[in-house]
């Protein structure tokens, strides 16, 4: 009887420890919606990431859509509310760059503020269309350019843009996420990014916008918006470099 209560409780344990995995199942198995059907319809409507998914992909994103909600604040700024469909949408991009990682979900950046155009930024004094401040632990995103970038596949998204600082940062950032990146993949995606950024300097190539020579961090992000808008072309461009960056984010769209 002592065993059978003791195994009990180490069951129990597990799930309590592993939840997020548990939960994460029932959805999968389409046991326990996670979002409303307005927010599920946004999705739909909105997401071709997520239209494109099949069915239990979509129900574990749409799960993890919810739970990221749950974990973010999202704050209005010169506008009265963020709407449920800027959440879901906005949440929705975030699940989209970490899709490949079960148990990423930015957590470092616990705010999220949403502007309605573009806005002032005293740090630097110029507009901005969004930024990451890791120090904050805040995104901001400007809802214009965020919904603009989500209309074409042109590789030039604002918010796939945002997220991919975001998730690079959490990499590096201690705390329960950290270092999910293969090591190995980050210095070959270094190595091939330096000889590419070398190239957009020189006009050598027209590929990434002349913005992704700026620096690492800008090329990553650039190349994040390529890697998912325009995948095809990419990797015909440069497929070792499309490669390891599908080996970074464990997806491959």
């Amino acid at each position: 009887m002592l065993i059978l209560i003791v195994l009990i409780a180490a069951i129990f344990g597990i799930v309590g420890f592993r939840s997020h995995n548990f939960q994460q199942y029932l959805a999968a198995e389409g046991f326990r919606p996670s979002l409303s059907k307005t927010e599920l319809t946004s999705l739909q409507k909105h997401f071709a990431y997520y239209r494109a998914l099949p069915p239990k992909s979509q129900r574990i994103f749409a799960y993890r859509v919810a739970r990221f909600k749950k974990l973010t604040k999202f704050v209005p700024r010169q506008m009265n509310t963020v709407s449920e469909e800027m959440e879901v949408l906005i949440s929705a991009s975030a699940v989209q760059i970490a899709f490949g990682y079960d148990d990423v979900f930015l957590a470092h950046f616990d705010r999220i503020f949403v502007y309605p155009d573009q806005f002032w930024s005293s740090a630097d004094q110029r507009y901005h269309k969004g930024e990451v401040n890791p120090a904050m632990g805040a995104i901001v995103i400007s809802w214009k350019h965020f919904v603009e970038g989500y209309a074409a596949d042109e590789g030039l998204n604002l918010g796939l843009h945002e997220m991919a600082h975001a998730i690079q940062l959490e990499n590096i950032i201690m705390n329960d996420e950290f270092g999910f990146m293969n090591s190995d993949d980050i210095r070959t995606w270094q190595q091939l990014a330096s000889s590419e950024m070398e190239k957009i300097r020189s006009g050598e190539t027209n590929f990434f916008r002349a913005y992704a020579g700026t620096n690492q961090a800008e090329f990553f992000a650039v190349a994040v918006e390529n890697f998912f808008e325009r995948p095809k072309n990419f990797s015909v461009y440069n497929r070792a470099l499309y490669k390891t960056l599908a080996q970074l984010l464990k997806q491959d769209p």
